[in-house]
């Protein structure tokens, strides 16, 4: 017992130093100012020391340093500083997708099919509906941790089953699951955009022919794994270690009205509708956005962003029409306003964002970093599946102090994109695999922005609940999920199966 208390002092210690930590890193936008700013400094000292490399696609050739504190480098960083924000790749298409995201998300259809899908299937299958619906959620963003974590905690209540065990369901989907989904979502482009802009690094027009959708069919068959190991891990783990609920919170089950049942009726048969019109626009050789060729080459697929906004606005609108949530055109721009308002920190982490990724492509640091620690990871004989599992233990160590995707992506895909193209992996699937090591850690990470939210709404049920009970209650679902990932993973590029549509394994070099 002793040393048990011991072992479980040693865990909440270590917990409170990672918060403490965390705490004291500077915010997203300011650590993407700081970064650039040590860029500039960098340049100017290895410029100085001559560094430079063999230029791999020349004979003769070197990369060396552009010094952005010389005469050419200052007005480098003046005359570029408009076109490094609104070329920022993932600035306009995460706005525009979140357009058609913020309609039907405001006008109710989001979480009206969220409580739908998990107060609707049998008594049975309660538990793998939460899981799935928290991995559905990321199609809105963030409205899982809001609207289906409480929901689960209430429904496990509603069915006499402990509501903890609810909330951990859900909260391991919405979390856990945050980078699988049936559908492209918004962090599709987002995560794309950076991945896109890293590749050009190493190879402009391999990055060219890139699309959004390189990891969806990755995706899918992770939202399929991610939904059984989550029922699993709650029903035999999570809930008997729980045991019988005897908090005394009684709670009834909050079923959709008939007009909202109305109203997602409305909503799916307009879904079906725009469907079959995106489809007809889709046909090879004779919808306008077809081509002539592959489909994968066809501008329907290089386009994704604008049909991803109708795709949610077609529906989210009629939901809200027929709900009365929505009566006239001023509505629809009242929603849309106040979708891109809650985007105003977004806008300025891409300025700063988009100034250091510009200058860490622009100085060849990026590109000398790639080479050099390409054959430093030779050197040492890491490569193939090794060197994939290194970088998720890299990824997952680094979500433990920030927590946000794209900050982490952003700083991450510049340097180990171009490294994985030395050692033959696509960009595509290195992204893949950062999804993997992100999602896993965030529903342990307590600085993942909601983990404080979560604790509130579990502490509903039992004011003990701090931080070193949620994580003790998570873990089991981020080790069996790392564990059931990586398999898959490592299964996928066993058999060369493409991660998406015209998105390989392997990158030619």
């Amino acid at each position: 017992m002793e040393a048990s208390e011991q072992k479980r002092g040693f865990v909440l210690r270590s917990l409170d130093w990672i918060e403490r930590v965390g705490n004291k890193l500077p915010h997203p936008i300011t650590l993407f100012f700081i970064l650039a700013g040590i860029i500039v400094l960098l340049s100017a000292l290895m410029s100085g020391l001559g560094v430079s490399v063999e230029d791999p696609s020349s004979e003769t050739g070197k990369i060396e340093v552009f010094n952005l504190l010389s005469k050419e480098g200052i007005q480098y960083m003046f005359e570029s500083a408009v076109a490094n924000f609104t070329g920022f790749a993932p600035l306009g298409t995460v706005l525009v997708t979140m357009l058609g995201i913020g309609i039907a998300e405001r006008s109710g259809l989001i979480s009206a099919a969220l409580r739908a899908l998990v107060t609707s299937v049998p008594k049975q299958l309660i538990t793998a509906a939460l899981v799935f619906g928290g991995i559905m959620s990321s199609m809105a963003a963030d409205a899982g941790y809001v609207i289906l974590t409480p929901l689960g905690a209430v429904l496990f209540a509603g069915l006499g089953r402990h509501p903890l065990a609810g909330l951990a369901a859900a909260f391991a989907g919405v979390s856990g699951g945050f980078s699988a989904n049936l559908l492209l979502t918004s962090l599709d482009p987002l995560l794309g955009g950076l991945t896109i802009e890293a590749a050009k690094i190493s190879d402009a027009a391999y990055a060219a022919q890139m699309n959004y959708s390189m990891n969806l069919y990755f995706m899918i068959a992770s939202t399929i794994l991610i939904t059984i190991l989550g029922t699993i891990v709650t029903e035999k783990i999570v809930e008997p270690r729980l045991g019988k609920y005897t908090g005394g919170v009684q709670e009834e089950i909050n079923y959709l009205k008939p007009l909202e049942k109305k109203g997602l009726w409305g909503a799916f048969i307009s879904l079906i509708i725009t469907t079959g019109l995106l489809v007809l626009l889709a046909i090879p050789n004779f919808g306008p956005l077809g081509g002539t060729g592959k489909f994968v080459e066809s501008p329907f697929l290089q386009n994704l962003v604008p049909i991803l906004l109708i795709f949610f606005f077609v529906p989210g609108l009629v939901y809200g029409i027929i709900t009365k949530e929505i009566k006239n055109d001023k509505d629809v721009a009242t929603q849309l306003s106040d979708t891109m308002a809650t985007m105003g920190m977004y806008i300025v982490l891409a300025f700063a964002a988009g100034q250091f990724i510009a200058y860490f492509n622009h100085t060849n640091i990026g590109r000398i970093l790639s080479l050099s620690g390409a054959e430093f990871l030779d050197n040492i004989g890491m490569s193939g599946i090794p060197l994939i599992l290194m970088f998720i233990l890299i990824t997952g160590f680094i979500n433990l102090f920030i927590g946000s995707a794209s900050a982490k992506w952003a700083i991450m895909a510049p340097v180990f994109v171009p490294i994985m193209m030395e050692f033959g992996f696509s960009p595509e699937l290195t992204q893949a695999v950062y999804r993997v090591a992100d999602s896993t850690t965030n529903i342990i990470s307590p600085l993942m922005p909601y983990f404080a939210v979560v604790i509130a709404f579990a502490q509903k049920y039992d004011k003990k609940v701090g931080i070193g009970t949620l994580i003790s209650t998570m873990l089991p679902y981020s080790i069996i999920f790392t564990i059931g990932w990586v398999i898959l993973l490592v299964i996928w590029i066993l058999t060369g199966v493409d991660l998406g549509p015209g998105s390989p394994i392997i990158y030619p070099n």
